[in-house]
C-alpha cells in the first residue's frame, strides 16, 4: 500500500470520526440533562430536577414531568448565552467541515488537482478542529460551574450534579479534535510543502541557480580560442620586426665597405 492509498485510508476514517463527533455534539441540544438534582425528603414522594440551556424540568416519583422554557434571554447570565453561542458555533463550523472535506478528499475526486484537494482538506480539518475547541470550552465551563457550586459549602441554594448531555458533549467534542487535527497535520503538510517548493522555484531561480547550455559552452569556445592565439601573433609580429632590422643592418655594412 502507497502513501497515497494510506492517507485515503485515513481521510475516510478521520471523516467518521467528526461525523460522528458532530452528531454528538448536535444530539446535546436537546437534551434535557445537563444539570440533575434529586431531592427525596419523603420515601414515597421523589422529585428530580433537572435542566438544560434552554428550559427547567420536574419531574416526581410517578413518571410525571413538567418543563418550562427559560422565559427571558436578557435576564440570563452571560455564561449560559456564551456556551450557547460557542455550541451554535460549533456546529455551523462542522457542517461546512464536512463539506469541504468532502470535495478535497482523494477518494471522491470532486475538487482539482492534487494541491487544490489538499488545501481544501486543509480548510475543512481547520473548521472541525475550531469547532471542537469552542464546544470543548463550552462544556468544559459549564460543567466546572456545577462543579464549584457543589462543592462550595457557602452555596446556599440547590445543588446540582453533572448530566449525560455534558457527558456526550464532552465525547463529541473529543472526536472533533482529533479528527480536525489530523486532517490539519497531514493536508496541511502536503498543500504547504508543495507551495513553498514552487514558490522557490519559481522566485529565486534566476539569482541563485545557474543552468548551463549547449549554446553557452560552444560560444566560451571562440573566445578560449581567440585568447590562446594573441600570444602567437604578438610573437611573430616581434620576430618580423627583428628580421627586418637585422637586413638593414646588414646592408649598412656593406656599403661602409664599399
Amino acid at each position: 500500500m502507497d502513501y497515497r492509498t494510506g492517507v485515503m485510508y485515513m481521510e475516510i476514517g478521520c471523516f467518521v470520526v467528526c461525523v460522528c463527533g458532530w452528531i454528538l455534539v448536535c444530539s446535546t441540544m436537546p437534551t434535557d440533562i445537563w444539570t440533575w438534582s434529586e431531592l427525596s425528603n419523603v420515601v414515597l414522594a421523589t422529585s428530580s430536577y433537572y435542566s438544560n440551556l434552554w428550559k427547567d424540568c420536574i419531574s416526581d416519583s410517578t413518571g410525571v414531568s413538567d418543563c418550562k422554557g427559560i422565559p427571558s434571554m436578557l435576564a440570563l447570565n452571560w455564561d449560559i448565552h456564551m456556551c450557547r453561542a460557542l455550541i451554535i458555533i460549533c456546529i455551523i463550523l462542522s457542517f461546512f467541515g464536512s463539506i469541504l472535506v468532502l470535495v478535497g478528499m482523494k477518494c471522491t475526486k470532486i475538487g482539482g488537482s492534487e494541491l487544490a484537494n489538499a488545501r481544501v482538506t486543509f480548510a475543512g480539518g481547520m473548521n472541525y478542529l475550531i469547532g471542537g475547541m469552542c464546544s470543548m470550552i463550552a462544556y468544559s465551563y459549564y460543567g466546572n460551574k456545577i462543579r464549584a457550586e457543589f462543592e462550595d459549602p457557602n452555596y446556599m441554594e440547590q445543588k446540582f450534579e453533572i448530566g449525560v448531555g455534558v457527558f456526550i458533549g464532552w465525547g463529541g467534542s473529543t472526536l472533533l479534535i482529533v479528527g480536525g487535527l489530523i486532517y490539519s497535520i497531514f493536508a496541511g503538510r502536503e498543500g504547504c510543502h508543495s507551495s513553498s517548493k514552487r514558490y522557490a522555484t519559481h522566485q529565486f531561480q534566476d539569482a541563485y541557480t545557474f543552468v548551463p547550455t549547449q549554446k553557452s559552452v560552444v560560444s566560451l569556445a571562440p573566445t578560449e580560442i581567440s585568447r590562446s592565439k594573441k600570444p602567437r601573433t604578438i610573437s611573430s609580429s616581434r620576430a618580423s620586426s627583428i628580421s627586418e632590422i637585422n637586413s638593414v643592418t646588414k646592408t649598412s655594412v656593406t656599403y661602409s665597405y664599399v
